[in-house]
């Protein structure tokens, strides 16, 4: 029952995930179906401005489900987002063309996508939540850790995919229907996970809370009124790490065209490779974080970050080694951030609250500081100011560093 319980938590996150990096793979191949402009520019914008949506409707999505999760249980939570990320992929996949329906297909395209960013927002609180809840006694970061293995094991098999579908099928075939049997693929796991959560209890916690009148009628402004700083808190914990996860794994390649002329792709396969290293290394990561606490993790990512970005960024050349060796120092301090993430998180509250006090600060973290990386980092490098971004990376790892050594050591705390 553990091991389904695992399984049921991870797969909404990998789902996310896949459909997360799904959309970006195949944007070039379905940008001309949703806005038929004359410059391919500006088509690749308007795209990746929907793709930006999904990061800023993320904190409601954080209220509103993670409200919903403390309230009727962890399981009915983890069920209605899923729910809803397999229904997204179904729209976008069968969203009929701008050439067939007009300005109602990208109108179709934006509700999709704020549906994944909704659905998203109270997917990792509310199975965060459950995967710690569900641990053995003394292995919560080793539970939770999963949660960020199926980050990568949805960013990966997403890649996969589109590796295959660009081997195989014509480029007018990917742009023709290629992307939308991507999306399709996504709504079927969607669905499968859905089989899956509809199989297992909910937590001992979560039952308990509410079988005893314990859950307040609104948990978010319960957060607000008694744990502020606990929410302030949460938001610092994700910052750097949710900043650096953008940065080296989803904007690499970018970087890497930018500053040394490497092609796309051999970006694309470096920030794969980092990615691979980060997912290996979470087990471990979960497993010394359980030994030895939370914060000496912490602090060795934050330290570690702010010591090496500025001269990994500087080393980086026009190959694939050059490149994959940056992604992977940065995959190995990320794990060690990551491997903790979970358990430290939900240890911040008590479980008439815990979701919604994760849900909405977790939400807000990864829109500003993960949704605005690239943005910034491309604008600073457009105008010359790059070093100005890797000053304001520096400190925000150092900052992180001194929230992580001031805080409490929450390993042996009973939820």
């Amino acid at each position: 029952m553990r091991r389904r319980s695992v399984a049921a938590g991870t797969i909404g996150n990998l789902v996310e995930w896949f459909d997360w990096s799904v959309y970006g793979f195949f944007a070039p191949y379905f940008a001309a179906s949703f806005f038929p402009m004359s410059d391919r520019i500006a088509q690749l914008l308007s795209v990746f401005a929907v793709f930006a949506v999904g990061f800023f409707v993320r904190p409601l999505g954080g209220a509103l489900l993670g409200s919903y999760a403390d309230r009727h249980g962890r399981r009915a939570g983890m069920t209605l987002t899923i729910l809803m990320m397999a229904g997204a992929s179904a729209l976008m996949a069968l969203t009929p063309t701008f050439a067939t329906i007009g300005v109602a297909a990208p109108i179709l395209l934006v509700i999709g996508r704020s549906l994944q960013g909704f659905s998203a927002g109270g997917e990792f609180g509310t199975s965060s939540v459950f995967l710690v809840e569900n641990a053995e006694p003394g292995r919560r970061a080793s539970a939770g850790m999963w949660q960020q293995v199926s980050v990568g094991a949805g960013t990966l098999s997403a890649s996969l995919l589109a590796s295959v579908m660009f081997a195989v099928l014509s480029p007018e075939a990917l742009s023709a229907w290629g992307w939308r049997v991507a999306f399709l693929i996504g709504a079927v796991l969607g669905l499968i996970g859905l089989y899956m959560r509809a199989r297992v209890p909910d937590t001992a916690a979560s039952t308990h809370v509410r079988a005893t009148g314990q859950v307040p009628r609104r948990p978010l402004l319960e957060v607000f009124r008694r744990y502020p700083r606990k929410a302030l808190l949460v938001i610092a914990l994700v910052a750097a790490g949710t900043g650096l996860v953008q940065f080296w794994f989803v904007y690499l390649p970018t970087l890497a065209q930018l500053r040394t002329g490497a092609a796309l792709k051999t970006g694309q396969v470096a920030a794969a490779i980092g990615l691979a290293v980060f997912t290996v290394l979470l087990p471990l990561f979960g497993r010394l974080s359980d030994r030895f606490g939370r914060r000496p993790l912490l602090i060795f990512f934050a330290l570690g970050s702010a010591v090496t970005v500025v001269p990994l960024v500087l080393s980086l050349r026009p190959t694939l080694v050059s490149l994959a060796l940056a992604a992977s120092v940065a995959g190995v301090l990320l794990s060690a951030y990551a491997g903790s993430l979970a358990a430290v998180m939900a240890e911040q509250f008590p479980p008439e609250v815990r979701t919604a006090g994760i849900s909405l600060p977790y939400g807000v973290a990864v829109a500003v500081f993960g949704g605005l990386s690239p943005l910034v980092a491309t604008a600073l490098q457009d105008a010359g100011r790059f070093s100005y971004f890797l000053a304001g990376v520096v400190i925000v790892c150092l900052a992180s560093a001194v929230v992580y050594f001031r805080m409490p050591e929450t390993k042996d705390l009973p939820l």
